[in-house]
């Protein structure tokens, strides 16, 4: 009844709303948290400063979760697939137990690491946590995963929600003595790195707060504010009316159930004062939709991580023109509201939703770069950087990915005139641009004296979109 488990954490950095572990907890309080702090966090192609600080941060006061609730974490530095079998063997542990993943590379890696285990004798426990829908569950009529977003909601909203599960309260830890021992030859870490000691320190401040309780703090104070005003106001980069919990749910530092719950228990309490309200919360229900859709696409399209959706644009001829690239990357592209954004992901590893938008238009539609040289360099800078969010994103600027509209051109300086149409995000992300008239600053269109170094215009917008659109015409257009 109480044999000794291990629990591994991945994308779940909390005990609350932790349906893995709260299904290990009702057959055994005999459980040891493990987390496995592997190279690639730090040293991958794709490995971002602001993603490691808010990783470790939330491990570490997931490390006094656990020793309040009777137990330790432990970290183990390495390959999980070389260490965790070692560790389960010399703790005498009977079994493993995780919350899946939909990432091609984790999927792949936990098959290879079960097939050890169950040689070695030891159980393995999986459960679906990150999602309110498991993704073989929200599937069309015909048994196909849903490839368009408008069809895949309806379902996933009649799909029945399970309430978030309480975290484990009374768990008995490891021996001391036999964890000691075992620390001798396994490389078990007695304090957590910092990303200064690990070569990958961030100096940013993001809106994004580590950790189980800021999550829930943050949470609690969106629900109670700008929730209900979520709707128009999620749209304007310049006002604070978004959660800022996307870096939470990628971690797992709050669960999907706990969020699901808060806007239930909201439309319930203030949803009927007016139709404002509802529609408020009914849309941010929809973005929690688009969440799982895109983690869904990458479950059952695997093959998303590496290309293009659509076959056509698997061959399409981009310009990749480096130096362009590189002025999109600096935030130098003579574009105000492109560079702003661009300037609030470097030095907060975080960009409103709308900007991600606008900037990854811009990038793939006038500067006519591969979408994946964005994608990529989000993900080394992004403290919320997820594959399947990121990737789907990426593919919906592009207009190359499940998306039933064949193409998406955004005006910057319309975007910016509709969305920032006083100038304020624009002028807090670009301080050297604060005395501009407002108009100007919109268009783009500064006088030489009042640039104080701001470069010009990269490119035309009106040329580059013809020319988009003449790339368009003749390579992708007419694709089924």
């Amino acid at each position: 009844m109480n044999a000794p488990w291990l629990f591994w954490h991945r994308r779940d950095l909390r005990l609350a709303d932790n349906l893995g572990l709260a299904r290990l907890a009702a057959h055994t309080t005999a459980i040891t948290g493990l987390f496995v702090l592997e190279p690639g966090l730090w040293e991958g192609p794709e490995a971002a400063p602001s993603r490691l600080w808010f990783l470790l941060a939330s491990v570490a006061e997931l490390q006094q979760a656990w020793r309040r609730a009777g137990s330790q974490l432990l970290v183990l530095q390495g390959d999980p697939l070389h260490g965790i079998p070692q560790l389960v063997a010399r703790l005498g542990m009977v079994g493993l137990a995780f919350n899946e993943d939909v990432e091609p590379g984790p999927r792949q890696r936990d098959e290879q690491l079960q097939r050890v285990l169950r040689r070695q004798g030891v159980a393995v426990q999986r459960c679906w946590d990150q999602l309110l829908a498991p993704p073989e569950q929200v599937v069309a009529g015909s048994g196909e995963p849903y490839k368009v977003y408008g069809h895949y909601r309806r379902a996933w909203f009649n799909q029945p929600k399970a309430d978030p599960v309480a975290a484990p309260r009374r768990l008995v830890g490891p021996d001391d003595g036999r964890l000691s021992t075992v620390a001798q030859t396994l490389p078990l870490l007695r304090q957590l790195p910092t990303p200064a000691e690990l070569g990958c320190a961030w100096k940013g401040r993001s809106p994004c707060r580590p950790g189980e309780q800021a999550a829930r703090q943050q949470l609690d104070a969106f629900v109670d504010g700008a929730l209900s005003r979520y709707d128009p106001e999620r749209n304007y980069p310049g006002r604070e009316g978004t959660s800022c919990l996307s870096a939470a749910l990628r971690f797992g530092a709050i669960g999907p159930r706990t969020v699901w719950q808060a806007s239930q228990e909201a439309m319930a309490s203030r949803g009927q004062e007016c139709m404002e309200v509802q529609r408020a919360i009914t849309v941010w229900q929809q973005e929690l939709a688009w969440r799982e859709f895109y983690q869904q696409a990458l479950f059952h399209f695997p093959g998303l991580e590496e290309g293009a959706f659509r076959p056509r644009w698997r061959q399409f001829p981009w310009r990749n023109q480096p130096e362009h690239f590189a002025a999109w990357c600096e935030g130098r592209t003579g574009y105000p509201i492109v560079d702003a954004a661009m300037e609030q992901l470097l030095q907060t590893g975080w960009m409103h939703n709308r900007c991600r938008m606008i900037v990854a238009s811009f990038l793939t539609k006038d500067l006519i770069c591969d979408w994946r040289w964005g994608e990529a360099f989000f993900m080394q800078h992004l403290v919320d950087g997820d594959l399947a969010a990121n990737n789907g994103g990426w593919q919906w600027s592009a207009s190359s990915g499940m998306d039933p509209r064949p193409l998406r051109i955004f005006n910057p300086s319309t975007q910016a005139a509709r969305f920032d149409e006083d100038g304020d995000y624009i002028r807090r992300w670009l301080p050297e641009l604060a005395s501009c008239g407002t108009a100007d600053l919109l268009s783009g269109r500064i006088a030489p004296l009042e640039r104080r170094g701001y470069p010009e215009p990269l490119v035309d917008h009106r040329q580059q979109q013809a020319r988009f659109r003449q790339l368009y015409a003749v390579h992708i257009k007419g694709e089924v």
